[in-house]
């Protein structure tokens, strides 16, 4: 089963966002997450797992083209389309600014919305590094996510415990610790295995059925393995 595309919607308008939900709902699979306000929009991010966010540009309790930016600062990679009310070059200017991938002036055609929405997803996922099966999960490395469909499950990774299982995964083999260290850390005289040693549990708490007797990320004569 592919995980579904997860679009955040966010306009105070309720009518135009509950109407926008509702066509991009018809999208084949595609499902959809609404806020109202900026404040609601940042949880709705921290969440995780999105692949677009329609974002209007003028919101109750903050500016859209800074709610964009910080966005962006914060690492959301994904497509962010900003609906913007008729303006100027300079308007067009401080969304490209912010950070935004497309900007889609009211009143506008849906179809047309649609339609740039779909590019724009299209062009992210043919950017975005394959999926990788791990046992049960589903591991997005650029997203830095887990995925476990069946139990309905999301795992969010730090940057460096997503290296560390895409650097297993390409050995197919038993990384040793210092090669491992070397690879996701670079070669810093500050870095020691303890550190890897720590990522590494962290990592079996998160991922593992029974963190103590790891069957996904196995520990080696010499070093670590990945089981897929």
């Amino acid at each position: 089963m592919t995980a579904a595309k997860r679009i955040l919607l966010v306009d105070d308008d309720d009518v135009l966002r509950q109407s926008l939900a509702e066509q991009i709902q018809l999208l084949d699979g595609v499902e959809t997450v609404e806020a109202g306000d900026g404040a609601t929009a940042l949880e709705a991010v921290r969440s995780g797992g999105l692949s677009a966010i329609l974002l209007d540009s003028g919101l109750p309790d903050m500016d859209g083209h800074a709610l964009c930016r910080r966005l962006r600062q914060d690492g959301v990679r994904c497509p962010i389309l900003l609906l913007t009310a008729p303006g100027t070059e300079a308007d067009a200017l401080a969304g490209i600014e912010a950070g935004a991938s497309d900007q889609i002036a009211k009143p506008f055609r849906l179809g047309v919305l649609i339609a740039r929405l779909t590019a724009q997803l299209r062009q992210f996922e043919q950017s975005e590094e394959p999926a990788i099966a791990i046992g049960p999960y589903r591991f997005q490395p650029t997203a830095k996510l887990l995925l476990d469909e069946a139990a309905d499950r999301r795992i969010r990774l730090t940057e460096k415990e997503a290296a560390i299982l895409k650097h297993l995964y390409r050995a197919g083999e038993t990384v040793g610790r210092e090669a491992l260290l070397g690879q996701v850390w670079g070669y810093n005289a500050g870095v020691t295995t303890h550190t890897l040693e720590t990522h590494i549990y962290r990592l079996r708490q998160k991922m593992e059925r029974d963190p103590s007797n790891a069957e996904l990320l196995v520990t080696e004569p010499g070093g670590y393995r990945l089981v897929p």
